[in-house]
This record gives C-alpha cells, structure tokens and sequence, in this order.
C-alpha cells in the first residue's frame, strides 16, 4: 500500500518534537537510580571522611562520565574560612608526577628519541657505575633496584637545614650514590623516588632541554593543561586548597608552602589542579601521547605491585600507571603523598570514565593508630569515588 507523504506542516511539527527532545547544550543526561546512588554513597563517604578523628579538613573528588563531569566535596578548602575544595584550586599532585613523568619519557620513546631499553650509562655516565645497566624500562617500572634518596638520613636533614631551597635535580641522586642497589636490576619490584628522577635526568640528556620545558611541550600544551607546572620552589598560587599536618596536641598546621617542589622534582614536585589532574589522566590511560605499541610495553603488569600509598582495590605495577581492580571494576592511574596532600586518579581505559580524589591531608598504609583508621577510610572513599565514575 501506498502511504501518503507527510504535509509540510506535519513534518515542521515532528521537527519541533524531535529538537525539544534533545538536552540543551552542556546540560546532563538524566541519571540513572544507580548512578544517583553511587553519587550520594560518594558524597556520604566523604562527609564522613572529613568528620572523623584526625580527618583532613578538606576533601574534594571529580568524577567524569563520558562528557558529564560532577564535583563532589566536603569540609574547606582552607580552615577558617567557609568554602569547599574547589575543582580549578591548585594543589601538589605529589607522586603522581611521576605519571607525568612517564608520560614525557612515552612519548619520546614514541618519538624516537628514547627507547625502552636505553640505559642510565648511555644518557648519565656520570651517575654510579653500578647503576649503568639499568634501563628506562626498569626505572619506569620500578624494578631497577636503585635505593630511594627519600630514605636517606643525609636528605632528611638537608631537607631540614633548607626546606625553602633545593639543590639541582642532580643533587637529590646524590645522597644515595654511595649505596649498592637493592637488588639485580629486572629482578624484583620496588617503589623509589630516585627511579623517576634518573627518568627526569634521561630526558633533559636526550634532548639538551630542561625536564620543565620537555613536559611542557610533550604533555602539558598538547593536552591543554593550562593549570598544572613544575615550580621549584615552595609557593603555591592563588587560589589552592590548604594542606595540613597535625601537631602533637592535635591542632591542626598549614603545611602547603614548607617545602620547595625542587625538593621532589620529577618524582613529586608537580602543582596541577583537581580538573586539569583529571584531565590528564584520561589522556595519559587512554594513550594519546603514544601508540598502542608502547601502551602495549607499559602495561605489562606486576602483580600485587602497588603505588605509594596503594590504591583502591588489587594493584598492579606497569610502566609509570598502576592497575586497580575494584570490586566495581578496572581502572588506571597513579596515586601521591606528600605533606599536607593525599592524591589519587585514575581511569577506564577509553578514557572515557575517570575520577580523581584529593584531600588536604598526608596519610599512607604506613601511619599508625588513628591516622591509619583515616587511611582505610580514605581508600574506601577511593573505591566509591571508582564505583561512581562506573555506575550506570
């Protein structure tokens, strides 16, 4: 049977219906009861967070779905004052630089200009014989066996005697120069600080440019992360969230600015912000700074390996990204600590799924007593916070 064609006015009125069917621009789609769910557990987890003894006073979490971002935050971003955490205030990412890091050195192997299998002898003959056979692939991976310049007595006290000024970036290696390495590079997984500094000083080798300047133009610029640099010194600017430690009496210090960045360099001395964090994270997982062949490499994974402080779930070291397995699924990312800040992003794969969590307090799996109950309570969050960018 032959059906009649529509009348110009039938079809302008199925226009009208089609188009008020359509979600104005840059509104959200409507949400799921499961979704709303893992949104208000996530708000619940950290109210209580903040409201627990020895909780930091401030806690904020980013969780992206697809192109609907939501900002969850509970306490202050500075104590006196009424305002929460805020997504474009500054904070130090502290270890996941090192996310950054290896993000520059990836996209250089990806360049040509560095491969896997180069060694520290070929870029830095200058550093210990002993540790001229270590690759790239081992620093990246932390299986290089290189003793942490963070454990050292003589960094701590230096650290204390100029917490203001830091030496040269080449300076930090060399407070453990004297020591054997841990281990037979390749052999076992270990996390140090000093890995992803030898990985920054590799950089600047190649390419006779400051590690700065090479994140800038590998990551920084291509990914559009107008808020995130490597300072050296200690200043943090307008605005940032407050960092805190607590004194002996339980009053809490402001410890945001007492230390310089240099201090943690590549291995931790980034300032970014909340939304630029997840930004780069869902470009770093995703890999669009390199090709599958290299994001192949980087993911061949250790397990029961962690991040420090572990992330949410199992962990699972590759190359600068750990793998976490939550009982809501798999994402990608790093964590960090550092005085006064906790850190941790991630994200699905595709990118397209992430969440990043940040509080104004330094806590890890190494704090005792009540601080450790904040730990736990701090990866519970985490995986909520996981659970929330997943849920559909």
């Amino acid at each position: 049977m032959i059906r009649p064609c529509p009348t110009p006015a039938v079809l302008a009125i199925l226009l009208l219906l089609m188009i008020s069917a359509i979600p104005p621009e840059g509104s959200a789609m409507p949400l799921s009861d499961s979704v709303r769910a893992a949104d208000a557990a996530l708000d619940r987890a950290l109210d209580e967070l903040v409201s627990m003894p020895g909780g930091p006073p401030g806690a904020i979490a980013l969780v992206q779905r697809g192109a609907s971002l939501t900002v969850h935050a509970a306490g202050v971003s500075e104590l006196g004052s009424p305002g929460k955490p805020q997504k474009n205030e500054f904070i130090r990412v502290a270890s996941i630089a090192k996310a950054f890091s290896g993000a520059v050195a990836l996209a250089l192997v990806n360049a040509g200009q560095l491969a896997l299998n180069d060694s520290i002898g070929q870029s830095l003959p200058d550093l210990p014989a002993a540790w001229h056979a270590v690759t790239l692939r081992q620093l990246l991976g932390h299986t290089s066996g290189l003793p942490d310049f963070t454990q050292s007595p003589a960094f701590q006290k230096a650290v204390m005697a100029s917490p203001l000024v830091a030496p040269s970036p080449s300076a930090l290696l060399a407070f453990v120069a004297d020591l054997p390495l841990n281990f037979t590079p390749g052999t076992q997984y270990r996390y140090s600080n000093s890995d992803n500094i030898a990985v920054g000083l590799m950089i600047e080798a190649v390419t006779a440019m400051r590690y700065a300047d090479v994140l800038k133009t590998q990551v920084l610029e291509p990914l559009g992360l107008d808020r995130t640099s490597l300072p050296g010194g200690p200043e943090l600017s307008l605005p940032f969230i407050h960092g805190y430690d607590f004194l002996d009496n339980g009053v809490p210090e402001d410890v945001s600015e007492t230390l310089a960045a240099g201090w943690a360099w590549a291995s931790g001395g980034i300032v970014s912000t909340p939304a630029n964090l997840n930004r780069f994270m869902r470009a770093y997982v995703r890999g669009r700074l390199f090709d599958k062949r290299i994001r192949a490499a980087q993911r061949r994974w250790i397990p029961s390996a962690g991040s420090e402080p572990p992330g949410p779930g199992r962990n699972s070291a590759g190359l600068g990204l750990f793998r976490y397995r939550t009982r809501c699924g798999t994402v990608f990312g790093h964590t960090g600590n550092t005085f006064g800040f906790t850190q941790f992003a991630a994200a699905r794969a595709d990118g397209k799924r992430s969440v990043t969590v940040s509080i104004s307090l330094q806590r890890t799996q190494k704090s005792k007593d009540w601080e450790l109950a904040v730990f736990k309570a701090l990866r519970v969050t985490e995986e909520q916070a996981v659970c929330a960018a997943l849920a559909r």
